[in-house]
């Protein structure tokens, strides 16, 4: 039988085959060799929406990790019928591939709006750690895109908060949770995921007295191994993190939360960082116990080498 990986690069060369004649671009995006393959190229709105909405998502995700993670990319645009930005695949092939699905009829503000190709591009900073913790490389993902994306200025504090709000407790473990690593239901996967870098991103924060947070973790890891085209460890990969920030966090939340059903008080953390549900609205309060954390957390970054 062939190998997982061989059976992806076959998969990779006949979606190569099938795009030859599509109409591509060739773009030089902050240092980053992008090339870009449109399908049939007939979107209602022309192709310079999209040409934006990529330069804007790789920015975005530059921003987060000081630098985008691959010094090439080829994103592959699948044209279907309707609008918006539909779903998304990444590999780590050849530096980083991405294969997106959009409708024709997508328009400027649903570009303007999408997390999908954000989320994409972010696991291209994560080494391969398996389908065991899947968990870490989507909630990752998840976490970042909100994240990266306020600190750009392409989503508000209060916008992201509220979506945490609303889809994280989806994530908390429900009867016969086994932990993340043994727990692989969708809301683990995606939103417990989320949640374990939500708690490590605070308490990285509050160890180091607002120092260092999760994204200096992941910048180290990006930098030290290069992202998706390599194989590391989940331990591995939570030791440089936790090297780069001078704690332990992230060793000692994964131990707690591996293989255990570990439910934080979620409502109470957010009211800590001065995150309010108040007459169908989000308001963020500064005379919180941990405000200067969430401030600290939402800033963005200067770039480190």
């Amino acid at each position: 039988m062939p190998s997982l990986k061989g059976c992806v690069l076959v998969v990779l060369l006949l979606l190569s085959a099938q795009a030859c004649a599509a109409d591509t671009r060739d773009l030089k995006l902050q240092g980053v060799n992008v090339h870009v393959e449109l399908g049939d190229a007939k979107f209602t709105g022309g192709t310079e929406p999209l040409m934006e909405w990529i330069s804007r998502s790789l920015g975005i995700v530059s921003g987060y990790y000081g630098g985008f993670p691959t010094t090439s990319l080829r994103l592959q645009i699948v044209p279907e019928e309707g609008g918006g930005v539909r779903s998304g695949k990444t590999w780590g092939y050849r530096g980083g591939f991405i294969r997106m699905q959009v409708g024709r009829e997508v328009t400027a503000a649903q570009l303007m709006d999408d997390w999908v190709l954000v989320h994409e591009m972010t696991h291209l900073a994560l080494p391969d750690i398996g389908d065991a913790q899947s968990w870490f490389s989507e909630g990752l993902a998840v976490y970042i895109e909100g994240i990266s994306r306020a600190q750009a200025g392409n989503r508000t504090q209060q916008d992201v908060f509220a979506e945490q709000m609303k889809q994280m407790p989806r994530g908390m473990p429900q009867a016969g949770d086994r932990g993340l690593d043994h727990t692989h239901t969708w809301g683990r996967t995606y939103w417990g995921g989320a949640m374990f870098c939500f708690l490590a991103d605070v308490e990285i924060h509050r160890r180091t007295q607002n120092r260092a947070g999760l994204q200096d973790a992941m910048r180290a890891v990006a930098r030290a191994s290069g992202g998706l085209s390599a194989d590391w460890s989940i331990n591995r990969v939570l030791s440089t993190g936790d090297a780069a920030t001078g704690a332990h966090v992230l060793e000692e939340l994964y131990a707690q939360m591996k293989d255990s059903p570990v439910a934080p008080d979620l409502h109470d953390l957010w009211a800590k960082l001065g995150v309010a549900y108040d007459g169908g609205a989000i308001t963020l309060h500064d005379d919180a116990p941990l405000a200067a954390i969430r401030k600290a957390i939402m800033e963005p970054r200067a770039n480190k080498t």
